[in-house]
């Protein structure tokens, strides 16, 4: 069925928000996962390393658990044995727990990861012929409540922690066999596995601005993971006063969560733009390229039948971006128990994608990837939650049950 206006589904509150609480670990240690590196070397003189010393152990640290994925303070070889021990005394090197992991017909693997608490978030790896994606969360839950979102489904239950979003690159490596050993050139190891970084799973990552920041600065550093500012994308949905900031402190790419070419239209599939709307979100989108030297601007624009897919809204979407060095990624709605919308078909989206193309832009249209385990777009969901309801229930509460 095509609606004349865009329906609200039903939001399933499913966690309550609870208090922040620093992550504990056996003997009152500290996780040294997600600290910068001024973080780092506090620490150390914390425990009573020479100030002198202090900036070198601090490299030699971040090198071994960073570039080569190394747990194990004893294993640090560099270091002198004490000096290991009393590492190993006072700190642990931790990781988000992989809880489950699906790998889907197309080669995505979806791992459902616990954090400190025993909370769920998804992070989604998407291989391709010339990279490999890797999707990862900023929070567990979301506040914004996107309407065509499952993943809006789920209210904000915390923030991740810097470590918490580090740690999901660093797992995903793990489970690729991607770390280089130990005093080998990285140029020998061949191609990336895991080439590029997205932000793009559960969360606003612009709500969690200094955790998302620390661990970006960790993703980029050229003595660690060594990710290139350019092969990582943050993707918002539009928190205008974060925008210049995150150009200014983080750097990397940017994606939004466009959606729609009206504010009528916009404030129900992206509820913050009744809050800021287009014309405020296309401002602060205008100077950011400039600030941050990025390429350009991603638009994503999700296709959905009869709300947001005519011609007349693609003439509209050039008009309002102009201006503003920009591709636009058009993605076909994944449909999910209960969201009352359809995927628009494919003619409409070639149609669309024609147009926005003429204009010239860069209009590709994303392939679904993974939609057989739940791992496309727009349907990152705790597995907690599909497990306490059916699909039959599901559909039930949206008022679609036969």
């Amino acid at each position: 069925m095509t609606h004349d206006t865009p329906m609200t589904p039903p939001v399933t509150p499913d966690a309550l928000t609870v208090p922040r609480k620093v992550p504990e670990y056996a003997g009152g240690k500290r996780n040294i996962v997600g600290l910068t590196r001024e973080g780092l070397k506090a620490a150390l003189l914390e425990i009573g390393t020479p100030e002198k010393q202090a900036k070198m152990r601090t490299g030699q640290i971040w090198q071994w658990v960073y570039q080569w994925g190394v747990r194990d303070f004893h294993a640090m070889t560099n270091l002198s044995k004490a000096f290991r021990a009393e590492l190993d005394e006072a700190f642990v090197i931790a990781l988000p727990e992989i809880v489950d992991k699906q790998v889907s017909a197309d080669g995505t693997r979806k791992y459902l990861v616990r954090i400190n608490g025993g909370h769920e978030v998804e992070v989604v790896y998407i291989p391709e012929e010339s990279r490999g994606t890797l999707c990862i969360s900023s929070q567990v839950g979301c506040t914004l409540t996107c309407s065509f979102c499952h993943t809006g489904t789920q209210k904000l239950v915390r923030n991740l922690t810097a470590g918490e979003i580090i740690g999901q690159v660093m797992l995903a490596r793990d489970d690729l066999g991607e770390w280089p050993e130990p005093g080998v050139s990285t140029a020998d190891n061949g191609p990336r596995l895991l080439s590029n970084v997205v932000l793009m799973g559960m969360g606003e990552p612009l709500y969690n601005f200094d955790n998302v920041r620390d661990a970006m600065k960790i993703a980029m550093d050229g003595e660690g993971i060594a990710l290139s500012r350019r092969r990582i994308t943050l993707s918002t949905s539009g928190i205008v006063p974060e925008i210049a900031r995150a150009a200014d402190e983080i750097g990397c790419l940017l994606a939004v969560s466009f959606h729609a070419t009206t504010d009528e239209v916009r404030n129900t599939l992206v509820p913050i733009n009744k809050k800021y709307n287009i014309e405020t979100l296309l401002a602060a989108l205008r100077d950011y390229p400039r600030l941050s030297n990025s390429e350009r601007i991603t638009f994503e624009y999700v296709m959905i039948k009869g709300v947001n897919d005519s011609e007349e809204d693609a003439r509209r979407l050039v008009s309002l971006i102009k201006g503003i060095p920009a591709k636009i990624n058009l993605i076909p709605f994944n449909e999910w128990p209960g969201s009352g919308y359809e995927r628009s078909s494919w003619t409409q989206i070639k149609k669309f994608a024609d147009i926005v193309f003429d204009a010239g832009y860069a209009s590709p249209i994303r392939k679904p990837r993974g939609e057989d385990i739940m791992a496309a777009c727009g349907q990152l969901k705790s597995a907690t939650e599909r497990a306490r309801k059916s699909r039959r229930q599901i559909e039930a509460e949206a008022g679609l049950g036969g």
